[in-house]
């Protein structure tokens, strides 16, 4: 059985297309054309993430797909799964390179500023405030970098390595 920590959440069913169980998937996603010929997807139900598989589907409005499931052929049907997270395995993810990354990509990576040092490890991505922020452990002290594009210097997937460039003080902050 697949888990939701080993997939990434790709939008929501919002609405019913046809009498025919057809239903439009709200993608949240920057890329939407990169899945727009999905064979299948993962449907939340009641917690279990449940494959189903894709007959059609086709792209409208930027970020909609309509899609038509196998065995999904009536409303009741598409009732059924109507406002359900839509999910994917995390090894789906397109790659990216450079100085883009995904969140879950860089957990467990080492923040080296090109001030300051070697910060800590990350533990987590805080997406909830305004500005997603580096976790960091420093030995028992949590600090927090704000995920700023300027700030982002380097990501060396290779040695598992963040470098960040600071205003002068921010980490220290944490640290007093």
């Amino acid at each position: 059985m697949l888990q939701k920590k080993d997939c990434f959440y790709l939008g929501k069913i919002v609405k019913k297309h046809s009498f025919k169980g057809e239903v439009v998937i709200k993608l949240d996603t920057d890329e939407p054309e990169l899945y727009r010929n999905m064979e299948s997807v993962f449907v939340d139900l009641g917690n279990n993430l449940v494959p189903f598989f894709i007959e059609k589907s086709s792209l409208s409005k930027d970020t909609f797909l309509r899609v038509k499931f196998e065995d999904v052929s009536t409303e009741a049907d598409a009732d059924a799964i109507l406002k359900s997270g839509i999910y994917l395995p995390l090894d789906l993810l397109p790659k990216l390179s450079g100085n883009k990354f995904y969140y879950h990509e860089v957990i467990g990576f080492t923040v080296v500023d090109q001030n300051f040092g070697e910060v800590g490890i990350i533990t987590n991505i805080n997406d909830k405030a305004a500005q997603p922020l580096f976790e960091i452990d420093r030995e028992g002290s949590d600090v927090f970098i704000p995920m700023i594009d300027d700030f982002i210097k380097k990501i060396d997937r290779e040695n598992k390595i963040v470098e960040v460039e600071t205003p002068q003080g921010l980490i220290d902050l944490y640290l007093e």
